[in-house]
C-alpha cells in the first residue's frame, strides 16, 4: 500500500481509482462496511482502490476542538493496508482546503487528481464549504464529472448508530467490551518502555511503563493482550494515577504474565480484552499486594477459559477476516460480531473449563 502525503507530488494514476473519502478515526463497523464496498468496487470494476482521509482531524485544525483520537495516524494507515487498500492520500488540514465548494472539491480532488470513477461516502458524509454539502450533492455532481456515488447507510448496535464520538464515551469510561465490539476489533494502544518507580518490582509484580502516544487511555485495571514484536503475552494493565502512593500523574502499566526478560526500550502493543475493576486506592502497600494477587488469578482463570481457537482470533486478527474478538459475555460464553450486509449478528461461543483439552 503506497501512502501520499497532501497533493503536491501526488503522481498522475495510471488506472481510474474507487475512493473512499473520511476521517476513518477509530476505523470502527461502519468504516469497514465503507472499505469492503471500496474493495468490492475495485474487484469488480478493475479500479485502484483508494482512501482520502484527512489529519489531524477536522475539528481540531478548524474549530479548535480537543477532540482525542481514538488511533494514531500509523494504526490507522495499517488498518487500511490490512483491508487490502492499494493507495492512502492523507490531506493536511489547512483552511485553504474547507474554503472549496462542492463542486470544487469534487472536481479538482476527486475527478481531476484521483481520476475517481466510484466515489464510497458514508450516508452522513458533509464535505464543501462550511460543510453545505452531502452525499446526494456529491452524487449530482458525480453526473456531471463522470464518477458514480455509494452513499453507506451505517451500522446500528442495540439500537445505536455506531460512530466515533460514541466509542470515545464508552472509552472513556472504561468500557472496552463495548467499545471493541464497535470497533470490530479490541481497542489498542502502543508504547516504549521507560524507567518507572520499580513499585511494582518491589511489591512482588513487575510492571513495564509506557510512554504511549496514543490520546485515549481507559482508566481502570484491564485484562489485556501485550505484544512484544511477534511474541503476545496474557496480561493485566492499570491506567490510572496510581492512588495508593499519592498523587502521581496518569500512566499506563503492564504486568505480563510469565514473561522473563529486559523490556525497556522496547514496544509493547496493549490489546484489551476486558476490565477486571476500576482503579481504587488502597490504605496499605500490603491491601494493594493482597487486591493484585486476587487480580491476577482472576486474569489467569479469564484466559484459561478461552477456547484455544478465539485465542488464535485474538493473537493473530486480521481486519479482512470476518469475525473479531469482542470480550465476555455474563456467563460461559464468548461472543464476537460477525459484519455482513444485514448488519452485525453476535455470535456466541460456550467457554471451556479450565484444565479441559
Amino acid at each position: 500500500m503506497k501512502v501520499f502525503t497532501g497533493f503536491e507530488g501526488l503522481p498522475r494514476f495510471r488506472r481510474e481509482t474507487v475512493v473512499a473519502v473520511g476521517n476513518f478515526d477509530g476505523l470502527h463497523l461502519g468504516h469497514r462496511r465503507i472499505l469492503s464496498r471500496v474493495a468490492a468496487l475495485s474487484r469488480k470494476k478493475g479500479l485502484r482502490s483508494l482512501v482520502l482521509t484527512f489529519f489531524p482531524h477536522p475539528a481540531r485544525a478548524l474549530a479548535g476542538k480537543a477532540v482525542p483520537l481514538i488511533q494514531t495516524l500509523d494504526q490507522r494507515l495499517d488498518r487500511f493496508r490490512r483491508a487490502g487498500i492499494d493507495g492512502v492520500l492523507v490531506v493536511p488540514l489547512e483552511r485553504e482546503l474547507f474554503e472549496l465548494s462542492g463542486a470544487e472539491f469534487s472536481e479538482r480532488l476527486l475527478a481531476e487528481a484521483l481520476r475517481a470513477r466510484a466515489v464510497v461516502v458514508g450516508a452522513n458524509f458533509r464535505f464543501g464549504r462550511g460543510r453545505r454539502c452531502g452525499a446526494k450533492d456529491l452524487a449530482d455532481l458525480g453526473r456531471v464529472l463522470g464518477f458514480a456515488v455509494l452513499a453507506v447507510r451505517p451500522v446500528v448496535v442495540d439500537g445505536q448508530t455506531v460512530s466515533s464520538s460514541l466509542i470515545r464515551r464508552f472509552l472513556a469510561r472504561g468500557d472496552v467490551v463495548t467499545a471493541g465490539g464497535l470497533l470490530g476489533e479490541p481497542y489498542e494502544i502502543e508504547g516504549r518502555v521507560v524507567p518507572g518507580h520499580s513499585r511494582g518490582r518491589d511489591l512482588g509484580f513487575p510492571t513495564a511503563n509506557l510512554l504511549t502516544t496514543s490520546e485515549i487511555l481507559p482508566p481502570g485495571v484491564f485484562l489485556t493482550l501485550a505484544s512484544v514484536g511477534r511474541r503476545s503475552y496474557p496480561s493485566l494493565t492499570n491506567i490510572g494515577v496510581r492512588p495508593t502512593f499519592g498523587d502521581n500523574p496518569p500512566g499506563v502499566e503492564t504486568h505480563l504474565l510469565d514473561f522473563k526478560g529486559d523490556l525497556y526500550g522496547r514496544i509493547v502493543r496493549l490489546r484489551f480484552v476486558g476490565k477486571i475493576r476500576a482503579e481504587r486506592r488502597f490504605a496499605t502497600p500490603a491491601a494493594l499486594v493482597r487486591q493484585v494477587s486476587k487480580d491476577l488469578r482472576s486474569a489467569r482463570a479469564a484466559f484459561l477459559d478461552i477456547p484455544g481457537r478465539m485465542m488464535h482470533v485474538l493473537d493473530t486478527f486480521d481486519t479482512t477476516h470476518p469475525v473479531f474478538l469482542s470480550g465476555w459475555c455474563s456467563g460461559s460464553t464468548l461472543s464476537v460480531p460477525r459484519v455482513s450486509d444485514r448488519g452485525v449478528e453476535w455470535v456466541d461461543f460456550r467457554r471451556r473449563s479450565p484444565g479441559r483439552a
